[in-house]
């Protein structure tokens, strides 16, 4: 379901998407597009507009900002089916690059995998624009009240 099809959804995450608040200027950086939840799946899927600026010498998007795509997907994840009042924070993420990736539209599909309690283990996927995947990873978070996590999005 696209952000206007989420029923009464609050918190940080849902003002920025519904535009009530600014996106987090790393993921405005990233270019990031919400796309759609599946809360039933607690499935994401996001896009980002990686452009010239992202590009290593050999004119493929580097590495680190495949990761930091796939970091706003495995958080936004998790982030997206939680209360108003609680926030993720990230313990660790493993990535795997597996093709390289031109400048463009990249798609970011984020799922959690296993929850309980307050800890949470998520994945993601990036595709280019030909639904190759081209990076990967897994997470690990900690569910955490927003209070502790002051000016998170």
């Amino acid at each position: 379901m696209s952000a206007d099809d989420v029923p009464a959804r609050s918190g940080p995450f849902w003002d920025a998407v519904h535009g009530h608040a600014p996106m987090p200027p790393a993921a405005s950086t990233l270019g990031f597009e919400f796309v759609s939840y599946d809360d039933t799946t607690a499935t994401i899927e996001v896009a980002f507009t990686a452009t010239e600026a992202f590009t290593n010498p050999a004119g493929n998007v580097l590495g680190a900002f495949l990761a930091a795509m796939l970091y706003d997907t495995v958080g936004p994840a998790l982030i997206a089916g939680l209360d108003p009042d609680q926030f993720q924070s990230t313990l660790e993420m493993n990535t795997s690059f597996l093709h390289p990736v031109k400048p463009g539209r990249i798609l970011g599909t984020g799922h959690v995998r296993h929850r309980t309690d307050d800890l949470a283990h998520l994945e993601a996927t990036l595709t280019n624009s030909a639904g190759e995947t081209i990076a990967t990873a897994t997470a690990t978070a900690k569910i955490i009240p927003i209070s502790e996590a002051p000016n998170a999005v």
